[in-house]
């Protein structure tokens, strides 16, 4: 911690008193966060607001993995940027193009090192914190021990999710991808309208059973680094059998989403960057929870039940004007993980706050937009898990699996 860095090491119930005489006593402006809905940054952000301060959040880019996200009140159904695709266009026209060639590449093992890393040495000197609240869904240790099975069996799963694939275009049968998330992620739980992603799913498969064509499968892809605590598989094995559809739901852990993307009908998911990914590469998109690149002419704006049937495609060159709007005002080119990326980013990141050009050139709207639409449900506090309404499914000996799941690993 660097000199200037001051403490908190009181209860979360003193956080907003203390950070109201903290902010009149040293005349704060500005506050920056990473992330905005963890548990002591809304607060910041309620404090700002009645105090009439900019806050600023920033995150993983948008764009990533070049890019770091950095927007003035909030992200996904708290975000400041329009929605309103003519605007977006006029915000576009305004920027220049962004060098979009990856330039800081880092490997998933190093990103692994720093997310484990950190957390760790989080959890073992938590004891200089006693009264700290943290938003950590698992416990880090049960986290990252359940995770290390899977790192030896990666490489077969890779192979596995390419011949599903490679099956699915020989015998010419269309497939849909439903894009996974961590459960763990705070932009699931703050942003979606689900207590838990198990509910997405459901809700997912009884429309596919109902209204996809007969001949069309659908895929779960889980997150690279997902580590299996959920048993997602077993779940969607349960649930395709419960809809007749067990012989077109496929369940995989690993693969190239880029590839499977070129061919995919289209892709489902809650709000993952994974969404902007797959309107950039022309693939339908349909988003179940909030997301920032959510709008017409970029994503499905129907039903999920009308998206099987007739999946919007997205506007090329509105996508364009898309990508070199959030690039020109709500991202940094850089990263979080390697020594060049960090020196590409601080100065940038530094300059957009100094001259007031995070979402400058009209990419701020005064109320966010996209909260309008957030669904009406209970949300859990920010740091507890929500029950879970789903009991355990059992694993069932291997001769009992649909033949479809023999090709898949849980």
């Amino acid at each position: 911690m660097g000199r200037k860095a001051k403490s908190f090491r009181r209860p979360f119930s003193k956080w907003e008193g203390y950070l109201r005489a903290f902010i009149a006593k040293h005349g704060v402006t500005d506050i920056v966060y990473y992330a905005d809905r963890k548990p002591y940054h809304q607060i910041a952000a309620k404090v700002a607001q009645d105090l009439d301060i900019h806050t600023y959040a920033y995150e993983f880019g948008y764009l990533r993995p070049d890019w770091i996200t950095l927007e003035r009140g909030g992200m996904s159904a708290f975000s400041h940027f329009p929605n309103d695709p003519e605007k977006i266009r006029a915000i576009a026209a305004q920027c220049d193009e962004p060098d979009m060639e990856q330039r800081f590449p880092y490997t998933k093992p190093r990103e692994i090192f720093y997310e484990v890393s950190y957390n760790l040495l989080s959890y073992f000197m938590g004891f200089l914190y006693p009264f700290y609240r943290a938003d950590r869904y698992y416990n880090p240790l049960i986290e990252y021990i359940s995770g290390i099975p899977g790192l030896f069996v990666e490489k077969r799963r890779h192979i596995t999710a390419r011949r599903l694939v490679t099956m699915l275009g020989r015998d010419r049968s269309p497939f849909f991808i439903f894009s996974l998330q961590l459960q763990s992620d705070y932009q699931l739980r703050s942003n979606a309208p689900f207590a838990h992603q198990k509910q997405a799913i459901d809700e997912v498969m009884l429309s596919f059973s109902r209204h996809a064509a007969a001949g069309a499968n659908i895929i779960f892809k889980a997150h690279p680094l997902d580590n299996g605590w959920e048993g997602w598989g077993k779940f969607i094995r349960k649930k395709a059998r419960e809809y007749g559809i067990a012989d077109r739901v496929h369940y995989i852990v690993g693969g190239n989403l880029t590839f499977m993307l070129k061919y995919a009908k289209g892709c489902v998911l809650i709000n993952s960057t994974v969404g902007l990914h797959s309107v950039r590469s022309g693939c339908p998109v349909k988003v179940l929870g909030h997301a920032v690149y959510d709008v017409e002419g970029l994503t499905h704006q129907g039903s999920i039940d009308s998206f099987w049937r007739s999946p919007q495609r997205p506007d090329k060159e509105f996508v364009e004007d898309f990508v070199k709007a959030l690039a020109g005002t709500i991202q940094v080119k850089g990263n979080f993980f390697t020594t060049k990326g960090q020196k590409a980013a601080v100065p940038a990141f530094a300059q957009k706050l100094i001259d007031r050009e995070v979402n400058s050139k009209g990419a701020f709207v005064a109320s966010p937009p996209r909260l309008a639409s957030l669904r009406a449900h209970e949300m859990p506090i920010a740091w507890q898990k929500p029950r879970v309404v789903y009991e355990d499914v059992p694993v069932e000996p291997e001769a009992e699996v649909a033949p479809v799941f023999t090709t898949s690993t849980t």
